[in-house]
C-alpha cells in the first residue's frame, strides 16, 4: 500500500499545566518549557480492532517525534470527549486532536479551544459546526469513497444476477461520520442496478457483538439474504458468526462485504468467509504528528489530508496478510 513517507518532525520538552502562577507560554516556545510540543488527544474508545491499531499508531508516532501526548479514551461517549477537550484547554496544551464520537454538538467546546488560542486537528472523523475556523485540518480517510468502492464491487459482482439481490446493512454508530458517509457512498453506487435492494439496515455500533446481534435478528426476519454490507470489519465478523450459527456458510450462502481491512477481517477474507474488503488505514500517527508540528510552528497546512486506501479480494488478502501491520 502506498502510504505517506513524510519524515516526522522532531520536537522537544514538557507540558505546561494550568494552575496557580502559570502564565502564557512565550511566543515560539510550545508549552513554554524549552520547546517540547504537548498534544491533548481524545480517542473515541476501543470499540474495534481498527480503533486499537489507530491508538497504537498515534502513541508510537508521538514517542518517535518526542511529543508529550496526553491521551484520553472517551469510551464511546461524547460527553467524555467534551470534558477531555476542556481539560486540555485548562492545561494549556499546544495542540488538541480528537476523533469525534458523532458529527454534531461540538460548537461550544471548539469555540473554547479557539478562544484559548489552541489549534485543533480532527482525526479519522469530521464534525458539523456553525462556528468558523475552530479546527485547522482533518486527517483521515474518505468515507464516501470507501462506501462507493464497496458498492461498486457489489454492482460488478451481481451485474448479471437473474433477479433481486437482497442486501442487509450493518451500520456504524448512529450519527458517526463514517456511518453516515459510508452509507451515502454505498447507496450511490448500488443505485446503478435497481435489482440491488437494501431490505434492512440497522446500527451494530461498530462492534463485533453488535454486528452479531443485529445479524441474528436479520436472519430471523428475512428468509432470503444474499449479501451483508458491514460498515466495518468487526460488525462483519459478528455477522459471520451469526451466519455460521444459523447453519449457513458465510462468503457462499451469504456474501459479506466490509470496510477496514484489519487483521481479523483480512484473515476471514483469505479464508473465503468474507468476499471483499475496502481498506481504511488506521496508521495515521506519523501524519498527525507532522501536521501538529507544522500548525504550532505557524506553517501553512492543507485543510484536509486524505490517507490513501486499498481494496482486497480473497487472493489479495492472503498475499497481504504476512506483512500486515494491523
Amino acid at each position: 500500500m502506498k502510504r505517506s513517507r513524510s519524515a516526522i518532525i522532531g520536537i522537544a520538552a514538557v507540558v505546561a499545566l494550568a494552575g496557580c502562577g502559570s502564565g502564557p507560554a512565550p511566543a515560539g516556545e510550545p508549552g513554554g518549557h524549552g520547546g517540547q510540543l504537548t498534544m491533548g488527544f481524545s480517542q473515541v474508545g476501543a470499540e474495534s480492532g481498527w480503533r486499537t491499531a489507530n491508538t497504537q499508531s498515534i502513541q508510537d508516532a508521538a514517542k518517535a517525534a518526542d511529543v508529550n501526548l496526553k491521551f484520553s479514551d472517551a469510551g464511546g461517549k461524547q460527553e467524555n470527549q467534551i470534558a477531555a477537550i476542556r481539560s486540555f484547554v485548562q492545561q494549556r496544551v499546544d495542540v488538541i486532536a480528537f476523533s469525534p464520537v458523532v458529527r454534531t454538538g461540538w460548537d461550544a467546546v471548539l469555540l473554547e479551544a479557539k478562544n484559548a488560542g489552541i489549534p485543533v486537528i480532527l482525526t479519522d472523523r469530521a464534525v458539523d459546526t456553525e462556528e468558523t475556523d475552530v479546527y485547522r485540518t482533518f486527517v483521515g480517510a474518505d468515507f464516501v469513497a470507501e462506501g462507493r468502492r464497496a458498492g461498486d464491487w457489489v454492482v460488478q459482482r451481481h451485474a448479471s444476477a437473474p433477479g433481486p439481490v437482497n442486501i442487509v446493512q450493518l451500520e456504524g454508530t448512529t450519527g458517526a461520520d463514517p456511518a453516515i458517509e459510508r452509507n451515502t457512498g454505498f447507496a450511490e453506487a448500488i443505485a446503478a442496478n435497481p435489482d440491488l435492494k437494501i431490505i434492512a439496515s440497522q446500527s451494530g455500533d461498530f462492534t463485533r457483538s453488535g454486528g452479531k446481534q443485529v445479524m441474528e435478528a436479520f436472519l430471523k426476519a428475512h428468509p432470503k439474504i444474499d449479501l451483508v454490507f458491514a460498515q466495518n470489519d468487526d460488525m462483519g465478523l459478528g455477522a459471520m458468526e451469526a451466519i455460521e450459527a444459523a447453519g449457513l456458510k458465510p462468503g457462499k450462502d451469504i456474501e459479506i462485504v466490509a470496510i477496514d481491512a484489519t487483521h481479523d477481517g483480512m484473515a476471514a477474507l483469505a479464508a473465503g468467509k468474507f468476499n471483499y474488503i475496502v481498506e481504511c488505514n488506521p496508521l495515521i500517527g506519523p501524519q498527525l504528528m507532522e501536521l501538529a508540528a507544522d500548525v504550532v510552528a505557524g506553517k501553512p497546512i492543507p485543510a484536509r489530508v486524505v490517507i490513501p486506501d486499498e481494496a482486497f479480494d480473497s487472493q489479495q488478502a492472503a498475499a497481504a496478510l504476512p506483512d500486515r501491520k494491523y
